[in-house]
């Protein structure tokens, strides 16, 4: 297939965080050194912003690295935090609240800013606009192009193509972007970033990377109850029941509005947990009903996050670019925070970058981006809490919030835990656990997955090849459902997997349209038979102001 082709200095994946932070600090450098350099950034939702979820409570720090007169110059952080309050719920009913000295240092959030991720990344776009960067959303990077053993770029997607594979009368091919270097800033579990770090071998030596899925809402509510710049998170019920883990948040946001949502740690054995239904029925508890009581959710999405922090960080360095932020798995989950560390991966990479581009090197391997990551703020947070997730897998909620408050609040413990055992191994036969019994959704606090999806203005094109790409058909009926029953019906927070029932006896149906683009099914699936590829651009939620 004959492709057009575009050359530029440096190609960029992926809007969010660290790579719109790795395009404007490459094109400041340029700038201050009167300097001409071409860089592209793709980005596979409809507009800058559509695709990114978070909580989002973030840390300044790399802004005012990137921007320091971000205030005037109208960055959306407006909310500055104002309270912080930390609970654990015992029951259905129940709750402690934690002392706030009891509380581990990292999760205090004195200083940082109740945000719209999504906004912040909009903001971001416009700034790396206005320094001479080619962004082009709606254009996913479907395909490496990779020539000896070297990253030379990326293929966009081909448009109109429809389910059958054959070419429709909107046939577009993608187009073959090259570069001197690369930078994949997908989000967590990109499928390039995927490809890559199995590609050139670049987690040898380290845990394998652990997830969580984040599970949110967008709440208008009763001004009487709106507490502006209040931040809540907590853990146990409902999860505990399960023997899940996990936790909650709750951030009063400006203008009215809450975001309230759970994280469930993927690492769960129960193959009968649903983790979009713990997260309706924990809304029901009393610490987060009087926030919700008598208002309307607005929105809903779901992610997944890389919460394995510097033991499973790979090496983010390969022949012809670099893999940043969320792609490589910077968050620190210890804060239950990533959008710093993601961005400071970013503007080390740019830096770097554009050394090697000074020196007119071109698609070799830029082996000094390490030392300069190790020797930043963002690493030496990573080391610092890098035992924060294997202790509370270790030792469970209870032992690893005592090992946690010790650590990170006496003194360092002079080990480093680990979890070797990746996620997806995780699971039990299903014969072996407790059945759940969800309750029914009220409509008003807690609402079903399909209506969910509506929320979450998600729309793919209907005639166009599944993107979720199954390596044996007959793995989910044969293997999945009668060991583990099937846990993609549960682990998917979008209703895209069913095993349905007709005359012509069971089959396992892939509602593709319904995806929200959160990878839990490519990290969770037993069999590690589904792979998450990109759909056609512009596929996916469009989430407003998530």
């Amino acid at each position: 297939m004959q492709r057009d082709v575009m050359e530029y200095d440096v190609v960029i994946v992926g809007a969010g965080p660290s790579g719109l932070s790795t395009a404007c600090r490459i094109m400041q450098l340029a700038q201050e050194a009167g300097q001409e350099l071409a860089v592209c950034l793709v980005e596979k939702g409809s507009e800058i912003g559509a695709h990114i979820l978070s909580g989002a409570v973030i840390e300044d720090r790399a802004m005012n690295e990137l921007f320091p007169d971000w205030k005037e110059m109208g960055a959306p952080l407006n909310t500055a935090v104002t309270g912080d309050e930390v609970y654990f719920l015992t029951s259905d009913e129940k709750s402690v609240k934690t002392p706030h000295w009891a509380i581990p240092k990292p999760m205090h959030n004195d200083g940082n800013y109740i945000v719209s991720l999504g906004n912040v990344c909009r903001w971001l776009g416009e700034q790396a606009e206005a320094l001479g960067v080619e962004i082009y959303p709606g254009f996913p990077a479907a395909s490496l192009i990779i020539e000896d053993d070297v990253v030379k770029g990326v293929v966009t997607g081909d448009m109109g193509v429809a389910e059958d594979g054959s070419e429709k009368d909107s046939f577009m091919p993608g187009m073959e972007l090259r570069a001197k270097y690369t930078v994949f800033a997908e989000g967590c579990r990109g499928h390039l970033g995927k490809e890559l770090i199995s590609r050139f071998n670049l987690n040898a030596g380290k845990d394998p990377q652990h997830y969580g899925i984040g599970i949110k809402e967008l709440w208008d509510i009763n001004p009487s109850k709106h507490q502006e710049g209040l931040v809540l998170h907590g853990a146990g019920w409902p999860l505990s029941e399960s023997n899940s883990t996990g936790g909650f948040f709750l951030y009063h946001t400006e203008n009215n509005q809450v975001v309230v949502g759970l994280i469930t740690d993927l690492s769960y054995s129960n193959p009968h947990v649903s983790p979009f239904d713990e997260f309706q029925r924990m809304k029901h508890h009393p610490v987060l009903k009087q926030h919700l009581e008598g208002g309307k959710r607005v929105s809903y999405g779901a992610r997944a996050i890389a919460k394995g922090g510097l033991n499973c960080l790979p090496k983010m360095t390969f022949p012809g670019g670099l893999i940043v932020g969320c792609d490589a798995g910077t968050l620190n989950f210890a804060k239950i925070k990533g959008t710093h560390t993601a961005m400071k991966s970013g503007i080390v990479a740019a830096e770097e970058m554009f050394k090697a581009l000074q020196a007119e090197r071109a698609n070799d391997e830029i082996t000094e981006f390490t030392e300069a990551f190790e020797a930043s703020w963002a690493w030496e947070e990573l080391h610092r809490s890098r035992n924060f997730g294997p202790a509370m897998h270790k030792f469970g909620t209870f032992g690893g919030a005592a090992f946690n408050f010790i650590d990170q609040n006496l003194f360092p413990i002079p080990v480093t835990l680990h979890d070797k055992t990746a996620d997806h191994e995780m699971l039990k036969p299903a014969a072996e656990c407790k059945k759940i019994d969800y309750p029914k959704p009220d409509g008003k606090l807690s609402f079903d997955k399909l209506g969910s999806v509506f929320v979450g203005n998600v729309n793919h094109a209907e005639d166009q090849p599944c993107h979720l790409k199954l390596t044996d058909a007959s793995i989910p009926l044969s293997q999945n459902l009668p060991k583990y029953n099937e846990p993609a019906q549960r682990y998917c927070p979008a209703g895209v997997y069913e095993v349905v029932e007709d005359e012509n006896g069971q089959r396992f149906q892939i509602n593709s349209q319904n995806c929200v683009h959160c990878k839990t099914c490519d990290i969770k699936d037993p069999a590690q038979n589904i792979t998450w590829v990109t759909p056609e651009g512009g596929g996916g939620p469009n989430y407003p102001n998530m």
